[in-house]
């Protein structure tokens, strides 16, 4: 079940589309992938590791709280909580907008935003219930979308021209080291969710073995996915084609199956957005939770039912992205989605630079938490990688990063002085 989870939360919808974004640079985005592959398992490393070390509710800021102290840990969570409910808006607008083709009436902005919530709140009462529920229905999304996309990096072999990447290998107007940076930030976004299974650590059978495992594996297969389907892709559709569509496992699928491919897509892409809905809005009461737990937020967001879920974080949770999706429903589809991605990437990257630096300061009783040199290794690539990618995402993106990183300050502030009075 973890390693769906992990597996799943990162194959959501944005597999689906970052074939095309990529096809704007060219295949030189193959290279792009396989390095951020290597970035991705090295963090997935420290997650693991810290995981194993701490095995506790909450993910990213208690290890960072651990290494940095209260201020970075609050940040950390601040930031991830974020990031967390504004990627699951971006993800039930992308769902909602897969069954656009089967169903017309679904291009009315009213009608979009009442599937929309009707989606987010059934999967958040799922979550409600039981982890171990949660778990199964995520494990039966994972392998419903995992058959597609296997099928298409497996038997589009068949089909692929290699004359295609060659021809296309720079199409970006930029600089081959500009545009392999280029490719490498939107690759890292299918990466997002490879700490998955260190966040609800409390509800977690053996921590110390399944957290790291899960981590890793789920991690490397994805991996294997993303690489291998979007080679046969770049070798299957010819580029121009490939940056024009909107759904390129679609097309690639009308290649090989005929029509009846681009509808099992269709419905893949509906299976996975659902899965990562399911595994993502699970996470987002559980950071909730472990932060209230530590103080950081407020103590009625760590209230638990009889099935130790944390009921108060995930309706308070889902009520910012219901107000989310309401401010933001008269937009078109695209339009939306791309408003509400911006803010989730680098709030998403800025816990992860703050984990892996902490997994080289913290120590396991008296010996350092990463005991070899091949391991300080690994994670000083991580570090490296993680400042690279912060640097890379674009101006856009950091501007609302800054401005969640100055309000994450008013906020501790608030919390700070409210504890000081109290005492």
């Amino acid at each position: 079940m973890l390693i769906s989870l992990v597996t799943g939360n990162m194959i959501g919808s944005g597999v689906f589309l970052l074939p095309a974004s990529l096809a704007h640079i060219g295949s030189i985005s193959l290279y792009a992938w396989v390095f951020t592959a290597m970035g991705a398992m090295a963090i997935a490393f420290c997650f693991a590791k810290l995981g194993a070390f701490m095995p506790k509710t909450g993910g990213p800021h208690v290890y960072a709280g651990a290494g940095f102290g209260s201020f970075i840990g609050f940040q950390t969570a601040f930031c991830y909580w974020v990031a967390l409910w504004v990627g699951n808006a971006a993800i039930v607008i992308a769902l909602v907008g897969y069954l656009q083709p089967f169903f017309s009436g679904l291009v009315s902005s009213s009608a979009k935003l009442l599937v929309e919530c009707g989606f987010l709140w059934f999967i958040t009462l799922v979550n409600i219930c039981q982890v171990r529920f949660s778990g199964w229905l995520q494990t039966i999304a994972t392998v419903g979308k995992l058959v597609p996309l296997l099928f298409i990096a497996m038997g589009g072999w068949f089909w692929f021209d290699s004359s295609l990447l060659s021809q296309s290998y720079n199409v970006s107007q930029m600089g081959n080291l500009n545009a392999f940076s280029a490719a490498a930030s939107l690759c890292l976004w299918a990466f997002i969710g490879l700490e998955s299974a260190s966040i609800p650590a409390g509800q977690v059978d053996n921590p110390k073995r399944n957290i790291p495992l899960a981590t890793l594996l789920g991690t490397l297969l994805a991996a294997l996915v993303y690489i291998a389907s979007s080679c046969v892709i770049m070798g299957i559709v010819p580029i121009a084609q490939l940056q024009a569509s909107t759904a390129p496992f679609a097309l690639a699928a009308k290649l090989i199956l005929g029509p009846v491919g681009g509808l099992i897509i269709a419905l893949a892409a509906i299976v996975s957005c659902f899965g990562a809905l399911n595994g993502w809005v699970l996470l987002q009461g559980q950071v909730a939770q472990g932060a209230a737990e530590q103080g950081m937020f407020p103590k009625f967001l760590a209230i638990t039912n009889r099935y130790n879920m944390p009921y108060v974080a995930h309706i308070f949770t889902s009520c910012l992205i219901t107000m989310l999706l309401v401010l933001t429903a008269h937009r078109g589809f695209l339009s939306q989605f791309n408003t509400v991605i911006l803010v989730a990437t680098l709030a998403s990257v800025l816990p992860y630079f703050y984990t892996v630096l902490a997994a080289l300061i913290l120590k396991d009783g008296q010996l350092d938490l990463l005991k070899t040199n091949y391991e300080k290794a690994i994670a000083i690539f991580a570090v490296a990688y993680s400042f690279w990618i912060i640097l890379g995402v674009g101006p856009v993106v950091v501007y609302y990063g800054m401005g969640l990183l100055l309000l994450s300050f008013i906020l501790y502030a608030f919390k700070h002085r409210h504890y000081q009075e109290q005492a």
